[in-house]
Parts: structure tokens; C-alpha cells; sequence
């Protein structure tokens, strides 16, 4: 990390403004070759005026504002130079082919944020953190990740790691050093102990489970047998003709997917094939896939026909969806009127809004699980199962009367694994792989 890396930190796209970003030993001395006045000197976290200018050729090439972050102090605690130039493509590429030729290095994808955290800026949430603000597609999402910014999951489970060190002490001073006056642990007080590490972390992983769909979307099939207004419905809700709507049965016979953002949960809508008693072979294959999609959603929206109840057919998807969350609704209110008290809609003329009211009320138990800090993503959640297995084996190493020095190895696994989470502990090719998927200049 001795060398200097640049990067267009910003899209590249015409705009009204572009953001070029160098960090490293030489980002100042580096920076000064190009623009029309000295950086050495110049206050941290100021802006300065002035020109890009091609020294060989003396071409003034944009009118920049630059801004000087030195170190420790900046994103990645090495010295930082921000150059705000005009929006261009070929102007923004041509600071940067300048900075290159100058000596710095095109950063690689991540290498920015890969540098905070090798730095000791942000730990490994902090950095996912930053990536999910990129890519939040609703205002959980975004929240969620802004707390994760803040360091809010480091917070959440510093308690868990702090008692896991302070059972790891307490045996080994036990078990090294018997002649100090240190209060004894007994196994009964560790199982205690560990029993209820358990319960809690189970508590923490639960609710990241459950708060994944809010940030990553809720996935949500629409089932029911052939032209009860299926692909209509999702249609409607897309506000968009996004599926062919047909009075011919089994028009739908594929996947037919679409997202659409509520006001605190995003629905990843799935339109499936009309489930019946077919012999066409397409057909079937679509049947299939709709049955596959009951068992993977997370939510069903059960589509029953106001005018035209099939009590054989809508009795076999009431019971195939009946073990799911679901929500049943009657289309076609214009043509008939649906059972008291149950939600009736008319997908043909966009008359939704029950529907979307019930999808509302349904997750609003759920606001204080969005209002909390949670755990964000894949990675996080398998190392805090995984340091809840290695707890459980210490605990049931307890109940087999193993010796304390061997429970204490399941016990510092899964200290491991809790800290690995943050970064603290890894392998290089982990971090690689990770801030590979970052965008470049972040």
C-alpha cells in the first residue's frame, strides 16, 4: 500500500460535476504536477481554485476545485486529494490519464474502502456498510445501512464477544493459575452463562433473518387457477403492462417478475402460471414452476374470482398455501361482490388500494425490527450461526462433563468467528473477493 492509486469516483456520465480521487504517499506531489497552483502548503479539508493544466503541451485542460485531505484524517488515513472538475466523459478521463502519467496507480475495484479498513479507518461492516448505501433500493435499506456506516453493528454484538473473552479468562486463569485469588467459575455457572449467550444471539439472528426481506425485498407470488386476474393484478401493482393479460386460459405459462417499493417494504413480485388439470406439456412445466414458487415466497397473494368460485380448485390452493404467509383476495369486484369482510379488488381497473393497505398493515408489527441495528448481509449472519455452534458444542461438552481446557476450545472458535465478522481476523483472499464487488473509486 506504498504506492498511490486514482480513481474516477463518481458515475461517468455526462453531468454537471466529476469527482477524481487520488490517495497515497504522493497524492499531493502528484495532484500539484497537474493543477495551477501549489498543494503542499494548503489547509486540510479546504477547497482551492484553480486549473488542470498539461505541463508538457502548458493546455489548460478544465476549471477543477481541489480539496486536500491529509493524513491521518481522510477516508483512507493516507494523504487524499479530491479534484471536482466539470461532468465530461473526455474531460474527466483526461485528468485522470494525467494523474496517471504522473505516477499514480488506477485503483482496483473497492481499493479505496479496502484501504480504510486495512488502515484501521472502518472495520469490515463499516465497509459493507458503505456498499449497501450504494445499493439500497428502499428507505429500510438505506437506513439500515447508514446505521452499519455508524458502526452500529459492531455495538450490537461487542456485548456477546465481551462475554465470550470474559469466560475464555476466567477458565484459563482457573486451569493456569489456581493460586491466584480469582472467583472460581464453576460448570454450572459456564453452562448458565452460555445458555443464555445462546438465547440472545438467537434473538439477534432471527431478527436479521426477518429484517433481510425488508432490505432486500419481500419475495411474493401471485397464485390462483387460470384468468382470475393474476398477471392483471401484478400489472396493476407494477403500474405497468409488464405481463400479457388474456381472456384465453393459461395465457401465463413462465416466471413473470417485478419489484414495487411501499411505504416500508419492497414487494419482489412473482407472476405465475394458473394452477389446474392441463395435458398441454408447456403448461405443466409452468404449473411446476408455480408450485416451486408457492414453497420459495414469503408472502402469497392468493387470487380467488368474485364472479366465478371453483370450490374444488380454490379448496386445493387454499390448502397448498395454507401452512405460508398469505394474504387471500377477491378480483373482479366490478363484475361481483366478494365474501363479507374479505379483500376485494378489481385488478382490471386498478382498484388496489385494499390490497396495498393489507400489505401495509401486515408488516407494520415489523417497524421496530426496521428501526433497529441489524445484522445486513449473508457473511455476517453465517459467522454469528457459526459462533452460535461452536457455543452450543461448548455447552453440550458441559453436559458430557468434558474437561473445562477442551470446552474452552469450542468457546474460543466461536470468539473467532465474532471477530471475524468485524475483519479483526481474515484471509486475504476473503477481503480480495470482497471489495472486488465494490464500485471502482469507493
Amino acid at each position: 500500500m506504498n504506492d498511490t492509486i486514482a480513481a474516477i469516483a463518481t458515475a461517468l456520465a455526462e453531468g454537471a460535476i466529476s469527482i477524481i480521487r487520488v490517495s497515497g504517499q504522493d497524492a499531493i506531489a502528484i495532484v500539484e504536477k497537474v493543477f495551477s497552483k501549489p498543494l503542499h502548503n494548503v489547509e486540510s479539508h479546504k477547497l482551492v481554485y484553480g486549473y488542470i493544466i498539461d505541463k508538457h503541451t502548458n493546455e489548460y485542460i478544465d476549471e477543477v476545485l481541489v480539496s486536500v485531505f491529509y493524513a491521518p484524517k481522510s477516508f483512507t488515513c493516507e494523504n487524499v486529494v479530491e479534484i471536482n472538475c466539470h461532468g465530461g466523459v473526455y474531460v474527466t478521463r483526461r485528468i485522470l490519464q494525467l494523474l496517471l502519467s504522473h505516477g499514480a496507480r488506477l485503483a482496483m475495484p473497492g481499493e479505496f474502502s479496502q484501504r480504510a479498513f486495512l488502515n484501521g479507518r472502518i472495520d469490515l461492516t463499516q465497509a459493507e456498510a458503505i456498499m449497501d448505501i450504494i445499493e439500497a433500493q428502499n428507505k429500510v435499506a438505506a437506513k439500515q445501512a447508514v446505521y452499519g456506516v455508524c458502526g452500529s453493528i459492531k455495538e450490537l454484538l461487542r456485548p456477546f464477544s465481551s462475554e465470550i473473552m470474559d469466560l475464555i479468562a476466567h477458565i484459563e486463569v482457573n486451569i493456569d493459575y489456581p493460586e491466584y485469588d480469582i472467583e472460581e467459575v464453576t460448570e454450572n455457572d459456564m453452562y448458565e452463562r452460555i445458555e443464555k449467550w445462546l438465547h440472545d444471539i438467537d434473538i439477534i439472528i432471527k431478527r436479521a433473518q426477518r429484517g433481510k426481506q425488508f432490505t432486500k425485498g419481500i419475495r411474493t407470488a401471485i397464485v390462483g387457477k387460470p384468468n382470475v386476474g393474476k398477471s392483471s393484478l401484478l400489472n396493476a401493482l407494477l403500474e405497468e403492462e409488464k405481463a400479457i393479460v388474456t381472456d384465453i386460459a393459461g395465457t401465463t405459462r413462465d416466471i413473470v417478475e417485478g419489484s414495487i417499493q411501499l411505504e416500508n417494504v419492497t414487494l419482489q413480485l412473482v407472476d405465475t402460471a394458473g394452477i389446474r388439470e392441463s395435458d398441454d406439456y408447456v403448461e405443466q412445466i409452468g404449473i411446476q414452476k408455480a408450485y416451486k414458487e408457492i414453497e420459495d415466497a414469503s408472502l402469497i397473494l392468493l387470487v380467488l374470482d368474485s364472479q366465478n368460485y371453483n370450490e374444488e380448485m380454490d379448496r386445493l390452493l387454499l390448502e397448498k398455501t395454507k401452512d405460508k404467509q398469505r394474504i387471500i383476495v377477491y378480483n373482479k369486484s366490478d363484475q361481483a361482490s366478494a365474501p363479507k369482510g374479505e379483500i376485494s379488488i378489481s385488478a382490471k381497473h386498478n382498484d388496489i388500494e385494499s390490497l396495498i393497505h393489507r400489505i401495509e398493515t401486515l408488516y407494520a408489527q415489523d417497524i421496530e425490527i426496521i428501526n433497529s441495528t441489524l445484522l445486513t448481509n449473508d457473511r455476517q449472519i453465517a459467522l454469528v450461526m457459526k459462533a452460535r455452534e461452536s457455543m452450543k458444542q461448548a455447552k453440550e461438552a458441559i453436559e458430557q462433563n468434558i474437561s473445562m481446557d477442551l470446552v474452552t476450545i469450542d468457546i474460543q472458535a466461536a470468539y473467532q468467528a465474532l471477530q471475524e465478522v468485524f475483519g479483526e481476523y481474515h484471509r486475504e483472499d476473503l477481503l480480495d473477493t470482497l471489495f472486488s464487488n465494490f464500485c471502482l473509486g469507493k
